[in-house]
């Protein structure tokens, strides 16, 4: 199996598709995949350079060799920060589209790079790099030469996240005041949502404060 049908496998676990589709998309037998899956970490764990390096070691040595002892220590670095942002909440495709940005040397990457590297499909990339762009983390870029779009990673990204984060959490607040006071007084519900919306403010105009204050760090 080679490194870009292992790639593929990945992006159609991750895409929660079926053995049965992943096989007939790289015209597999499903057993093969099945199997493949299932020595190299489960469909949890399934990740394509550790089943690329165990496969070649146990090629090697005749041995099992575990996902975890099959990676490299920067490989490892990367998996935990993914590992990280999926915890969090992020899409696990998202994650890792990220992700490799940040590991990119200059920051930048085309659609059919992102697409490449992480052998997802070019509409995962596409859903991907727009929440990211629309959450602060990204910004998209015209090559006018080449006629592409380039997406980027800059220092001021982590300040325009923060920034993106708290102002829509200042809106939710917001709306949860203005449902408060349509309720009139006497409320317990209208009481709760005025917590509520006074805290969430109040905590994120401090964060954005921050924020501000910080944001020289980055330059």
């Amino acid at each position: 199996m080679t490194p870009q049908e292992r790639r593929s496998i990945a992006a159609g676990l991750d895409d929660r598709l079926t053995y049965a589709e992943i096989a007939r998309r790289l015209g597999r037998p499903t057993s093969t995949i099945s199997r493949e899956v299932a020595r190299n970490g489960g469909p949890g764990r399934y990740r394509p350079q550790w089943a690329q390096r165990a496969t070649a070691r146990r090629a090697r040595r005749g041995t099992p060799v575990s996902p975890a002892a099959a990676t490299a220590p920067g490989d490892e670095a990367v998996e935990r920060i993914v590992e990280t942002a999926v915890r969090s909440g992020l899409p696990r495709i998202t994650a890792r589209v990220h992700v490799d940005l940040l590991m990119a040397e200059d920051g930048r990457r085309t659609a059919a790079e992102l697409t490449r590297r992480l052998g997802v499909s070019p509409a995962s990339v596409s859903a991907s790099v727009n929440f990211l762009i629309d959450n602060g983390y990204v910004r998209r870029e015209r090559d006018p030469r080449r006629r592409r779009d380039v997406y980027v990673v800059d220092d001021d990204a982590w300040y325009r996240s923060v920034v993106i984060s708290a102002m829509q959490t200042i809106d939710a607040a917001r709306a949860a005041t203005a449902a408060a006071d349509a309720l009139g007084p006497g409320s317990p519900v209208r009481d709760r949502l005025c917590r509520v919306g006074t805290f969430l403010e109040r905590v994120m105009t401090d964060s954005m404060a921050s924020a501000d204050r910080w944001r020289p760090l980055l330059t």
